[in-house]
């Protein structure tokens, strides 16, 4: 189990916290050093600790993060802090707080629990405001700061810009000296969150019968998710299934299911589900050992809502990543697809301006507004394995019904020099083959090249009516970044 933060006090009823006036205050020195390119990527904050995060950045970005808040805030309450399993979240998490409390809030301390835990419980209570410690999918050396506002969606980006700018303003910030904020452990609340995913669903069906395999990853989602699935009456096999900060992601989970595949087959299972490190995001293996991504959930929990008369003008949100094969079959059905650059942000942005009620990534992220807020791997797994239930059907038969995919194929390239990764673009021999790549292939694929916000590494994805055009323009691509971007 992940430790409690020193310093938090456990409380089961906390009073609203008052508008707080600063008369006094003491400067506190606060040079750092900040890289030139932004901090905030397609999902809050994220690097290495030790390099990019550290407990002094950390701090600061508590505390701006704090300030820009409460300048938002018609009334103040409090920010709900969450972390998943890594060795560094504790330190991260208690900086974090510590830069919150400085700016006079109140902090709830979640202790482990998942992502999408945060941005409902921020949702529900009189919070304005949660902060997760994780870097979702990363290797264990990483580790992240995302934030959410009172409505438990990500944080809006010019909120972002403000605090950037706050951190990046080295200048001394000031800490009232009459009006600390105080910080609390509120783990109770979690249940809060695990009774919300199973309502829906035990009004009509449960899981008697099914044997549901879990891959944990090591991570946020270890005692909430075989809980959940076996309250709703699955028989549930589970891997990975410790808080594990040396292992978390470690050849297991989203990013590796070939253990999860051998599993489901070994156990003869009914399905099996993969979660990232903070359990934000699911991939799913069917009853024949086969992976079956954010595409083919997409597609059909948005085939089960459209038959329902739930999914307004039959749209799905989805990214430049979707495959070519899932938007024409969903088109075929009378469906509608609009794509957004990769990250979940942006799909639920674009969910919110066009009223959306599903959307998400073929990488696991997936929203659905009818039953959360966020992305939810929990709650998505729970709903794919009703719809199996209800079917009485294999999913592998609901996949092989549904869709052909595309030959596509993703490679990623390394490269540790952040500002030559987040300005790629303008390296003109690397547009240059992008370019040749486009002409060649015509409209038979389609090319997304792109720094990761997440990780050091640039992204090329190339996706073609046949395998041999994808390998060839692929390994064509990834040559001309390793060439010119990854010395």
């Amino acid at each position: 189990m992940v430790s409690s933060p020193v310093g938090i006090q456990s409380t089961a009823s906390i009073e609203s916290t008052q508008v707080i006036s600063l008369p006094k205050t003491t400067e506190y020195q606060a040079a750092i050093a900040v890289p030139n390119s932004p901090l905030f990527g397609t999902d809050g904050i994220r690097g290495r600790v030790g390099e990019l995060l550290t407990a002094s950045l950390a701090l600061q970005v508590g505390f701006w993060a704090g300030v820009v808040l409460r300048q938002n805030s018609r009334e103040l309450g409090p920010i709900i802090v969450g972390q998943d399993s890594r060795n560094s979240s504790d330190m991260l998490a208690m900086a974090v707080a510590s830069g919150l409390a400085s700016s006079g809030l109140e902090v709830w301390h979640l202790g482990l629990c998942p992502t999408p835990c945060v941005a409902y419980l921020t949702s529900i209570t009189n919070a304005i405001g949660g902060v997760m410690i994780s870097a979702s999918h990363n290797p264990p050396a990483d580790n992240g700061i995302k934030f959410f506002g009172s409505d438990g969606a990500k944080l809006p980006q010019a909120w972002q810009a403000e605090i950037e700018a706050g951190v990046r303003s080295q200048t001394n910030f000031c800490i009232s000296q009459n009006a600390w904020g105080r910080s609390y452990l509120r783990s109770d609340l979690v249940q809060d969150y695990t009774e919300s995913l199973k309502k829906p669903l035990l009004r009509n069906r449960d899981f008697a019968g099914m044997r549901i395999v879990l891959d944990l990853a090591w991570g946020a989602a270890v005692d909430l998710a075989p809980a959940v699935f076996r309250d709703m009456g699955a028989e549930v096999i589970c891997l990975h299934d410790r808080a594990n900060g040396d292992r978390i992601n470690v050849d297991c989970g989203s990013t590796c299911l070939t253990s999860l595949q051998a599993a489901v087959q070994e156990h003869r299972a009914t399905l099996g589900f993969a979660f990232d490190g903070d359990a934000d995001r699911v991939l799913a293996v069917d009853d024949k050992g086969r992976p079956v991504d954010g595409d083919y959930i997409l597609y059909l929990w948005g085939q089960a809502l459209q038959t329902q008369q739930q999914l307004p003008d039959n749209l799905i949100v989805s990214t430049v990543m979707a495959n070519l094969g899932f938007e024409r079959a969903w088109e075929k059905i009378g469906g509608k697809m609009i794509r957004t650059p990769v990250g979940d942000q942006y799909v639920q942005a674009e969910m919110a301006r066009t009223g959306g009620m599903l959307g998400g990534e073929q990488s696991g992220h997936i929203l659905c507004r009818h039953y959360g807020i966020t992305g939810d791997g929990l709650l998505t797994a729970l709903h794919i394995a009703a719809l199996v239930q209800y079917a009485k059907v294999p999913l592998s038969e609901m996949v092989n019904q549904s869709f052909t995919t595309y030959p596509q194929l993703l490679r990623n390239v390394r490269v540790e020099n952040r500002d030559r990764r987040m300005n790629w673009n303008q390296c003109a021999p690397i547009q240059t083959a992008i370019a040749q790549a486009e002409a060649a292939m015509g409209d038979q694929g389609r090319i997304l090249v792109r720094a990761s916000g997440t990780e050091p590494v640039i992204r090329v994805m190339v996706e073609a009516a046949s395998a041999d055009l994808t390998r060839y323009w692929t390994d064509n691509l990834v040559l001309a970044v390793q060439q010119h971007l990854a010395y």
